[in-house]
């Protein structure tokens, strides 16, 4: 009897919304690769926003997710823009094990000048600004934080200058968001948001092997004394910039078809995938501590004529209703 090929999300395919790991021994490389599907179109969904901010948004949720999901520790990881352009803010959550959250805040009157002058790329859009990465493992431990400048055409390129400044670490990022359109069980038209992402890093065994150059204002070698790429690294380096954004996002293609075109000549081994999740951490506890710590006339100017206070989560667009007198500081 004829066999049947196992198709997307069966068998060894982990299919959407799952982070692969996976490690080229050959090349001394390891990282993680994604495709987001329902998860994203959850996040964008319900909030609903013009294309270019869901796009960029999009990218930052995949960034995040590639790199919260390598955290070994109960903690959160969270990834933010902030600059000066018409889409002022991006922020992408991620608490492990598997929970993601994001919004972007925007000015829709520069944004829609921005569009209709031709200039909605990427850093046009998020113009000057940093991109912070912070890591929380709770309240009894110390925040870590990098920041690097918005200095690149796009969040993959900034994100590589990031690994480049912070880390150190041979690190190379992909990132690819699609719209895709079909049809219901009914035949109506049917829009939804897909997005995929690689990232892998050069670890050798043999730590002088790592090395390169440094970028100005950084702890390592300066840029003037350069260090060639290890071959390993090149090699790997080459095949990554092969990606086409389509084959990132195409849910015919999926990471382990993806990693096998890439990688099969060195051998490339990949490990069980890790299920990431549209879900947030707000709660009426928490919405009604951060009311308590507000003013009396604060509280005042924002209760309704009802009397109560609506407290809208900028995450999940929950929206939390309070009667003033539970969150009225003692007179």
């Amino acid at each position: 009897m004829a066999q049947t090929a196992p198709r997307l999300g069966q068998l060894d395919f982990a299919g959407d919304d799952h982070v692969v790991p996976f490690q080229v021994e050959g090349l001394d490389v390891r990282g993680r690769a994604v495709q987001l599907g329902p998860m994203l179109d959850g996040i964008l969904g319900r909030h609903d926003y013009p294309a270019p901010v869901a796009r960029l948004l999009a990218e930052a949720i995949v960034l995040t997710v590639l790199l919260g999901t390598s955290l070994k520790f109960e903690g959160k990881l969270i990834v933010q823009t902030k600059g000066d352009g018409p889409v002022d803010l991006l922020v992408a959550d991620f608490a492990s094990p598997e929970n993601v959250r994001a919004y972007a805040r925007f000015d829709e009157e520069a944004l829609a000048a921005a569009v209709k002058a031709g200039a909605a790329q990427p850093h046009e859009l998020l113009g000057k600004g940093v991109l912070a990465f912070t890591i929380d493992q709770g309240q009894h431990m110390q925040r870590y934080q990098g920041i690097v400048e918005l200095n690149g055409a796009t969040l993959e390129e900034i994100a590589g200058v990031y690994f480049r400044q912070s880390e150190q670490i041979p690190t190379k990022v992909r990132l690819a968001v699609a719209e895709f359109w079909d049809r219901d069980g009914e035949g109506r038209p049917r829009h939804h948001w897909r997005a995929g992402g690689m990232v892998a890093q050069f670890l050798p065994e043999a730590p002088e092997r790592m090395r390169q150059p440094d970028l100005p204002g950084g702890d390592g070698e300066e840029v003037g004394h350069k260090i060639a790429d290890d071959d390993h690294w090149a090699e790997a380096k080459t095949m990554l910039e092969t990606i086409d954004g389509g084959e990132l996002t195409d849910p015919e293609v999926g990471s382990e078809r993806l990693l096998y075109r890439l990688f099969h000549e060195r051998g490339v081994r990949v490990y069980p995938p890790q299920q990431v999740l549209d879900r947030c951490s707000c709660s009426r506890e928490k919405l009604k501590s951060v009311l308590s710590g507000l003013s009396r006339e604060e509280i005042e100017h924002s209760t309704e004529d009802d009397g109560e206070i609506a407290a809208t989560c900028e995450f999940c667009s929950t929206t939390y209703r309070f009667e003033a007198s539970e969150v009225l500081p003692p007179a």
